[in-house]
C-alpha cells in the first residue's frame, strides 16, 4: 500500500513479472530463468491503470501470449477482483525478447515456446 491507501502503481509490474515466470515455469520453460545461458527479457511494457486495488482486495491476474517473431513475443495481462471479476484494475502488455545472456544480443524462441503462442489477431 502507498500513501494514498492503495496498490503502488510500481507493483503492478511485480504482478505481472510474477505471472510471467509463473507461466513460462508451467510450460517446462523455467531453466530460462535459473541460470542458463540464454532466456527471457522485457524491452518494453506498459500499463493502463483502470481503478485502484484497495485494501482488501484479492486478485486475478490473466496472462495471453501471442504474435510469436523470431526473438520476441507479445504478452498483456489484466488484474481484476478475484470475487468480481467485473472489476477490472489494469490491463498491461510486454514485449518479450530471448536472448543469449553472454552475447548480449537476440537469439530465436525455443520451439517449444513459439508453439504455445499463437499469431497476432488481423
Amino acid at each position: 500500500m502507498d500513501a494514498l491507501g492503495h496498490v503502488n502503481n510500481a507493483v503492478y509490474f511485480t504482478y505481472s513479472e510474477q505471472t510471467r515466470v509463473a507461466w513460462l515455469e508451467s510450460h517446462g520453460l523455467a531453466g530460462a530463468l535459473l541460470g542458463d545461458a540464454q532466456g527471457p527479457v522485457i524491452v518494453t511494457a506498459s500499463s493502463t491503470f483502470r481503478r485502484p486495488v484497495l485494501y482488501p482486495a484479492t486478485r486475478r491476474i490473466t496472462l495471453t501470449g501471442w504474435a510469436p517473431g523470431r526473438s520476441s513475443f507479445d504478452t498483456v495481462y489484466e488484474i481484476l477482483n478475484e470475487t468480481d471479476p467485473s472489476i477490472l484494475y489494469l490491463t498491461a502488455s510486454a514485449r518479450v525478447v530471448w536472448v543469449d545472456h553472454h552475447a548480449g544480443r537476440s537469439i530465436p524462441l525455443p520451439e517449444a515456446l513459439t508453439a504455445l503462442l499463437p499469431k497476432a489477431p488481423e
